[in-house]
């Protein structure tokens, strides 16, 4: 019996396409903030119609193709079987394609829901729907066809990424059609608020990081050649966090018509969530136990740690930032815009980045990469990249908030707010170079990844014979 690498690899490649292409896409829209001439006056091209296009393409199309790629590589290996289903694999990837194609064409024409990360209209939602199902029964009927009698805890958060996303995507979801290119939600007024929400927050919690925790639990031990550092904390890790994320939804509707007392579980929960997520970082930041010498010669390394870094530090802002007064001067600022890069390009792209890295040659039974060189300047340009653009974006956040609750002694705003917009312009330069900086370095990435598979054939591996993961 072998493994079935080629959906793997095929999802791997479309990752790095769609970073590059989603990547991009960020960069145009953040030199429009900068610079909005560069809109050109053509509807397709405006900010409120490539936005949207933008957080689906890098979430959904660089992350989904990230999420499911690794699963179907990292369930095999672990239960040491082979996909139930190749025609369905296959089915899998051309289905998310079809998603991301249409999800490219229809966003810029205006087809929209108007729902942050959940914009696609009913006929697309209902494609996802099958895609995701089909996923599902590949990925959990491969675990039920296991060899191995234990479930190794990186399928336990992948599977709760499936199963939650699920529920999310058709609950958020539920509208009635008017057209094909139209539907209303279910919800009205506040009850929409908050299911929104409710999926937005979880979106966020289920998608960008229990999704990526499993890729860590299994990338980070792969790369740094030892056990993880806890699996018992693992565990721990994986029930207070799904335990706990569902409630932290309306910390993103403080000061709205949503009740206080919702308003005010939703921070409690936040504030409570910081302890799961810290567990997990220390987890897996200690894996490197016995090996932190290997951090001087290894940049796929260096990803890693980066990424748990940065995971470390999103998952204790974002609880601070749901306590209400916090909340009253960064609501609706650039601070929020920077807390969101430092999770999406910090932690989840370059786990990302590193846990294919670390996947790439052994598709082909190599050791490494073509060129160690070429990922350590991705390192460096990601990195700095990072900095560039969540500093400059917390520093603009802080000052808009104090200057849009600045009075005079007679009551008066002292600031307009299109005097808040020139003080933020300089910033935002620095945002967009950050953001070039970093997507240059997925052009490195899709040299080096093109120059290590190249025509290189995948060599059949076989299923390894049963292993006991045990407890270190």
């Amino acid at each position: 019996m072998t493994y079935n690498d080629k959906v793997v690899r095929q999802f791997v490649i479309a990752t790095i396409l769609w970073g590059i292409v989603g990547m991009l896409v960020g960069v145009i829209i953040a030199a429009q903030l900068w610079l909005p001439i560069l809109n050109l006056d053509i509807p397709w091209l405006t900010y409120g119609r490539l936005r949207p296009l933008h957080t689906n393409a890098v979430i959904f199309a660089f992350g989904g193709s990230g999420l499911i790629g690794t699963s179907l590589y990292v369930v095999q290996r672990t239960c040491h079987v082979r996909l139930i289903s190749d025609k369905l694999a296959s089915l899998v990837f051309w289905g998310w394609q079809l998603v991301i194609v249409a999800a490219a064409v229809t966003l810029p024409l205006g087809w929209t829901q108007g729902k942050e990360y959940a914009e696609l209209e009913w006929p697309i939602d209902i494609l996802i729907t099958l895609v995701w199902v089909a996923y599902a029964v590949l990925f959990f009927g491969t675990i039920v066809k296991r060899r191995v009698s234990h479930i190794y805890v990186a399928n336990w958060f992948y599977g709760a990424f499936i199963l939650t996303i699920a529920v999310l995507h058709i609950v958020n979801n539920l509208s009635l059609p008017v057209a094909i290119d139209k539907s209303y939600p279910i919800y009205t007024g506040t009850v929409d608020a908050m299911v929104q929400w409710w999926y937005g927050h979880n979106a966020v919690g289920f998608f960008l990081t229990a999704g990526f925790l499993g890729m860590m639990y299994y990338f980070v031990p792969k790369q740094a050649e030892g056990p993880v550092y806890s699996y018992r904390l693992s565990i721990v890790h994986f029930w207070a966090l799904i335990a706990i994320y569902m409630w932290a939804g309306p910390h993103h509707l403080h000061y709205t018509a949503l009740p206080n007392w919702v308003q005010s579980i939703g921070m409690v929960f936040s504030l409570i969530l910081l302890a799961p997520s810290w567990g997990g970082m220390i987890n897996g930041i200690m894996t490197l136990s016995g090996a932190w010498h290997k951090l001087r010669t290894d940049p796929v390394l260096k990803f890693m740690i980066v990424a748990l870094s940065f995971y470390g530090m999103s998952t204790f802002e974002g609880p601070m930032m749901s306590i209400k007064t916090v909340n009253a001067l960064s609501h609706y600022t650039d601070w929020t815009i920077g807390h969101v890069h430092s999770g999406a390009l910090g932690w989840v792209a370059m786990m990302t980045i590193g846990s294919i890295y670390c996947l790439i040659p052994r598709l082909i039974g190599e050791k490494e990469m073509y060129s160690i060189k070429a990922i350590d300047i991705h390192f460096w340009t990601s990195t700095i990249g990072v900095v560039m653009y969540i500093t400059s974006m917390w520093i603009a956040g802080v000052m808009q908030g104090l200057m849009w609750r600045a009075f005079n002694d007679d009551g008066t705003l002292t600031y307009s707010f299109i005097e808040s917009l020139v003080a933020t312009k300089p910033y935002y330069a620095v945002r967009l170079m950050g953001g070039l900086l970093f997507l240059s370095g997925m052009f490195f990435m899709a040299w080096n990844t093109w120059k290590t598979l190249g025509n290189k054939e995948m060599k059949p591996i076989p299923a390894s014979e049963p292993a006991i993961w045990g407890d270190h």
